[in-house]
């Protein structure tokens, strides 16, 4: 699905029908957002619980992390050396070599006692739910709360909200079966998720906006930047997937938000005169670094990346150990929902704490601006270059106000990664073994085996 999506966007955008692009890349993501689940149901059925099963995982973070840091190496130099569809184009052969290695080589499971059936009024409640909630914090800031479809969308994206667990509780079919967060681990990593992933989000998306719009760095250099860090997650997840095995994955599960947060707070302390990395692919003289990267960003992506390798396929393993088998691909879901609920909340949450901070430092530093009027919003705004013809001293306060309001945003998410750690606290790595309801024990030798069809080649 995934690769035949990637072919409509090709084909589709070629044509110039811009609605038909759009449905081709909402099709594309519909069809990657089943992968995730499946290939960690896929792990779990397949791998024991232990060194095993952590391992494994911990292969699949560390795959995935070097592939999504090599896509857009490898999409820019196809963009720059044949063409934009190139990019489309590339998932095609990768798309036909995973589905030929997966019909031959991956067993099938599934749940039997699962109907077939999709709960659409839970998600149509839960897309109200975030699409209002997310919709309405940022409208409204933009608009300084004078803006009535901001309240309408809050007030619809709450009701939604607050009506969710009790839709979830009287349905036949739930799209989250509430029974699942009766097993501590569960719902804690979860929550750990909602908030750590939060962070990560303001972390990724602010700090290039930052680099680029305030600092001065170029797309390829604030691009680049945090590579470092994530190489971590690449080359050891699978060494703390193994940790996680052998030891559980609590302590793992702690340090990891832990450090990351000291990674944060370094970026927090980031100097409003840091000299920009103005590189150019052709231009060998702008490769090396300034001096300023090695101390303002390097040690903070690598203190953050070393405490992202701690924390993913120990989180992994507690997930996937607190369910049974034949639900991992429902938990997984469930957990790459909440991976993806929380950065949208954050960041409406950071953008009105940005907001706020930018323009009433701006108004200190120059009194004589009326920042509340929409035309000078128009020409500053944080995080972002001046508008050209904006006077000197405004454009100097917008550059301070920016990294002020960056710093409050670097703080906001070390307080998200303290707060996981601290939830955190309360896995049990010998909770993976409780009792789930129906007297199914989650990750025990006991659990039931998935059916395994086309072993004998049929």
């Amino acid at each position: 699905n995934f690769t035949i999506t990637n072919i409509s966007t090709l084909l589709v955008y070629g044509g110039i029908y811009v609605v038909g692009y759009v449905m081709a890349l909402f099709l594309q993501g519909a069809a990657g957002a089943l992968l995730v689940p499946g290939s960690l149901s896929i792990i779990t059925a397949t791998f024991p619980e232990g060194e095993p099963r952590g391992r494994a995982l911990g292969i699949w973070a560390g795959a995935t992390t070097l592939v999504t840091l090599a896509g857009p190496l490898v999409g820019g130099f196809l963009v720059d050396t044949i063409s934009w569809r190139a990019a489309f184009l590339i998932n095609v052969p990768l798309g036909a070599v995973a589905l030929w290695a997966t019909v031959s080589y991956v067993p099938e499971s599934r749940d039997e006692s699962e109907a077939a059936r999709l709960d659409w009024l839970g998600a149509a409640v839960v897309a109200v739910a975030i699409g209002g909630l997310v919709l309405g914090a940022i409208r409204g800031q933009e608009s300084q709360w004078q803006d009535t479809g901001a309240w309408v969308a809050l007030v619809l994206g709450l009701a939604a909200a607050i009506a969710f667990p009790f839709l979830m509780k009287h349905s036949d079919h739930p799209l989250v079966p509430l029974e699942l967060f009766q097993n501590s681990n569960f719902t804690i990593t979860n929550i750990s998720t909602l908030l750590v992933y939060g962070g990560i989000y303001v972390v990724g998306y602010v700090m290039a906006l930052f680099l680029q719009g305030t600092v001065g760095y170029t797309a390829l250099a604030a691009g680049l930047a945090g590579i470092p860090g994530f190489l971590l997650l690449g080359l050891f997840s699978e060494r703390f997937g193994v940790f996680a095995g052998r030891y559980g994955p609590r302590r793992f599960m702690v340090m990891g938000p832990a450090v990351m947060a000291l990674g944060i707070l370094w970026l927090g302390r980031f100097p409003a005169d840091s000299q920009p990395w103005r590189l150019v692919a052709g231009d060998p003289s702008s490769w090396l670094p300034p001096t300023s990267y090695l101390t303002d960003v390097l040690p903070a992506m690598l203190i953050y990346g070393l405490g992202l390798t701690m924390l993913v396929a120990p989180l992994t393993t507690a997930l996937m150990g607190s369910v049974p088998v034949e639900r991992a691909g429902l938990a997984s879901a469930i957990n790459n929902a909440v991976s993806r609920v929380g950065p949208q909340l954050a960041g409406a949450a950071i953008f009105i704490a940005i907001t706020a901070v930018f323009y009433a430092q701006l108004a200190v530093s120059v009194p004589s601006l009326d920042v509340d009027n929409p035309e000078i919003r128009s020409q500053v705004a944080p995080l972002n270059p001046p508008a050209d013809g904006v006077a000197p001293d405004v454009a100097t306060a917008s550059s301070a106000a920016s990294t002020d309001s960056f710093r409050v945003a670097m703080w906001i998410s070390a307080g998200l990664m303290a707060a996981g750690a601290l939830v955190n606290l309360r896995i049990s790595d010998s909770a993976r073994r409780e009792q789930q309801p129906g007297g199914v024990v989650a990750g025990a030798n006991q659990t039931p085996v998935p059916s395994r069809e086309g072993e004998d080649g049929s």
